[in-house]
C-alpha cells in the first residue's frame, strides 16, 4: 500500500522523463491510496496540457479516461476534516504549498497511528522531505 501524490500520478498516464520509474512503482503497488482532491488536480493537469498542446488532445482524452477508470480501483482518503487538521499542522512545520500539505495530511490520516507503515510517493523534493520528517516512508527519485 502506497499513498500517491499527484506529482507521481501524472507521469503514469502522460509520458514524461519519470514515466518508466513511476509506472514500475505503480505495478508494484497492490493498493493505491489517494487524497480525494487528487482527482481534481489530475484532471486539471490533463486539461491544461490539452489546451497547451492541441495536437495531443486525443492522447490526453485517453489519459483522462484511464485516470477515471483507475480511480474506481484506488482507495480514496475523503475525511476532509481530519486531513485539514493534519495539513494545518504540517504547514506550520514545513515550507509547503497548501495542496502539498493536504496530500501529506491525507497520507497521515491513511496511515493512522503508524506513519512509518505507509509509503508516500511523490516527485516533489520539498514535499518528500516534509513527508519524511512527518514519519512517512518516501519513494521519490
Amino acid at each position: 500500500m502506497r499513498f500517491w501524490d499527484t506529482s507521481a500520478l501524472v507521469p503514469v498516464v502522460i509520458v514524461e522523463r519519470e514515466t518508466p520509474r513511476v509506472r514500475r512503482w505503480m505495478l508494484e503497488d497492490g493498493d493505491v491510496v489517494v487524497w480525494t482532491l487528487t482527482r481534481v488536480e489530475l484532471l486539471s493537469a490533463l486539461t491544461r496540457r490539452r489546451r497547451e498542446t492541441p495536437a495531443a488532445a486525443q492522447r490526453l482524452l485517453a489519459a483522462r479516461r484511464e485516470i477515471l477508470a483507475a480511480w474506481e480501483r484506488w482507495s480514496e482518503v475523503s475525511a476532509v476534516d481530519l486531513v485539514r487538521r493534519q495539513a494545518e499542522r504540517v504547514v506550520e512545520s514545513h515550507p509547503l504549498r497548501a495542496a502539498d500539505a493536504l496530500q501529506i495530511g491525507a497520507a497521515l490520516v491513511a496511515a493512522g497511528d503508524d506513519p512509518g507503515a505507509l509509503t508516500f510517493v511523490t516527485l516533489d523534493e520539498a514535499q518528500a522531505q516534509a513527508a519524511e520528517r512527518e514519519g512517512l516512508r518516501v519513494l521519490a527519485p
